[in-house]
C-alpha cells in the first residue's frame, strides 16, 4: 500500500517534483512487482539497498525511498529526500 497523504505532501512541499511524484503513485499503485527487474521496467534508474528501493526523482535532484516487501507485494515510502541528504546515508537505517 501507498500513502497518497505522503505523496501529496511531498508534492506540495516539491513543487518542482509534483508532476513526476503524481506519476511515479499512479504507476506504483497499478504496479504488481516481483523483484527489481520488474521495477526498472518501470523506472530504469531504480537501485535497490537491501530492502529498499530508491527511485531517482528530477534527474537525481531527489531520491524518493521506498521500503518493499515483494512477497506480499507492499510499498511503504519511507522519506522524499534532496540528494544532499541522501548522500549522507542516513536513510539506510530503513533498510533490512
Amino acid at each position: 500500500m501507498i500513502s497518497a497523504k505522503a505523496i501529496k505532501q511531498y508534492a506540495a512541499d516539491h513543487a518542482d517534483a509534483a508532476e513526476e511524484l503524481m506519476r511515479w503513485n499512479k504507476t506504483a499503485r497499478h504496479a504488481s512487482w516481483c523483484d527489481l527487474n520488474e521495477v526498472r521496467h518501470h523506472f530504469p534508474d531504480a537501485d535497490q539497498y537491501k530492502s529498499l528501493v530508491i527511485f531517482n526523482i528530477r534527474h537525481n535532484h531527489y531520491r524518493l525511498i521506498v521500503k518493499v516487501d515483494y512477497k506480499a507485494r507492499l510499498l511503504m515510502i519511507k522519506g522524499f529526500l534532496p540528494h544532499a541528504d541522501y548522500v549522507r546515508g542516513d536513510w539506510k537505517k530503513w533498510a533490512r
